[in-house]
Parts: C-alpha cells; sequence; structure tokens
C-alpha cells in the first residue's frame, strides 16, 4: 500500500477506503467484505467532473459537442486502463481464485474500474484537491504531453480537406491487427480515390483511423 501511495502521489488517513478500491467483486464474495463498485460509482461522477471543468476552462471556444467527445476519449476504458498499468494497480488488485486464474489483473475492464475505485477513494478521503490532482497528472496530462491529438477529429479534418476537391472521396480499411483479445492492435490505412495517403495504428478501430487521419493530413499539408 506504501508504494501505491508513493505512485499516486497521496497519502491516505483511511487506508481501508485504498483497500476497498483495489478489492474486486469476485474477492469480496469470497472473503465477505466490500468490493469496490459502490466506489467506481462515485469515482465515475467526480471523474466525469473534473474533466468537463477542465475542458470548459482550457478549450473557451470548443463546442458542447466536440467537449462531450473529448471528454469520452479521455474517460474511456483504453485510457483508463492504460493509467491502470503506469500505476501497476495490476499487481495491487485483491481478486478472487477464479478472475485470479482467468488473468483478471490484465483484464482492462477491471483495471479501468479500478482507476474510477482510486479516484472516490482519495475524493472521500481528502477531498476534491487531490482527487483532481490525481485526474490531471494521470489523465489530463494527455492534452499536455504529446497526445493532445485526443482534443482534434482528424477524420472530420481530413474529410473537411477533401471536399474542398472536387471529385476525391475517401475510404478507410483495416490492414493488421495483433496482441491477444485484452490487449489489441491495430493498423488503418485511409485511401483517396484509391491511393493509400496514410496509415496509422492504435488499440482500436477508431483510434487507428485517426492515426491514418492525421498522418494523411501531415502529408498533404506539406
Amino acid at each position: 500500500m506504501e508504494a501505491l501511495e508513493q505512485n499516486i502521489a497521496y497519502t491516505f488517513r483511511d487506508s481501508a477506503l485504498l483497500r476497498t478500491a483495489l478489492t474486486h467483486s469476485s474477492y469480496a464474495n469470497e472473503h465477505h467484505c466490500a468490493s469496490n463498485e459502490r466506489l467506481e460509482f462515485v469515482g465515475d461522477s467526480v471523474l466525469g467532473l473534473v474533466t468537463a471543468a477542465a475542458l470548459y476552462t482550457r478549450f473557451p471556444d470548443m463546442p458542447e459537442g466536440r467537449m462531450t467527445k473529448l471528454r469520452a476519449e479521455l474517460v474511456c476504458e483504453q485510457s483508463l486502463w492504460e493509467v491502470a498499468e503506469k500505476l501497476q494497480l495490476g499487481t495491487k488488485l485483491l481478486l478472487g481464485r477464479g478472475e485470479e486464474s482467468s488473468g483478471g489483473r490484465e483484464r482492462h475492464s477491471i483495471l479501468a474500474d479500478c482507476v474510477e475505485a482510486v479516484i472516490a477513494a482519495i475524493y472521500l478521503d481528502g477531498g476534491m484537491e487531490p482527487a483532481a490532482a490525481f485526474i490531471r497528472t494521470h489523465i489530463l496530462a494527455k492534452l499536455d504531453d504529446g497526445q493532445s491529438v485526443l482534443a482534434r477529429d482528424w477524420k472530420t479534418e481530413l474529410q473537411e480537406l477533401i471536399q474542398r476537391r472536387p471529385g476525391r472521396s475517401l475510404s478507410y480499411s483495416m490492414i493488421g491487427e495483433s496482441g491477444p483479445d485484452h490487449l489489441k492492435h491495430f493498423a488503418a490505412a485511409v485511401s483517396m480515390n484509391g491511393t493509400v495517403i496514410g496509415t496509422g495504428e492504435g488499440h482500436s478501430k477508431k483510434e487507428a483511423e485517426q492515426a491514418a487521419a492525421r498522418a494523411a493530413l501531415q502529408a498533404l499539408e506539406t
């Protein structure tokens, strides 16, 4: 627990909250204790509020629809799983025997839920500010560290550019897929009138297509 507190840069006054945040329902059912499901419920709300407020402040001209989409990207399962991996939450999880044997420590949904539970535990233990600090450091930092592609819809921008050129159309295709079911990796290509103009990779088909569109835009604009 002390090592995890160092990773998240927060020391709990009530360490039981952190333990509950790491307790999966499979373990709770076997040991007749509280699981992290209720904390996950609270953490989801705290995460949504802090993220929405940050986007409202940071992007004063961004329309509501784009903010909604960007918030969804920032708090999606894949994004939260990446945070869990960085913090090594999987090694600290309390799992039931069945979940342990079936690879629960690596399951994206379990790890993403755990991140939300940890956010709630911090919020309930220390208030909004330390919870918001955690969110800014581990989730909203993507807007500053080179992953700010989330703030732009590359496919829409590419479509708008192509539409200015009559007789040209776009199509996307998957050109590669690898990895186990819980850690898929996709490669996509975008073509203009049948000619590939960009390729990209990602942990989802949508992410790969966005990366391909970004590459195409960069190529067309140079």
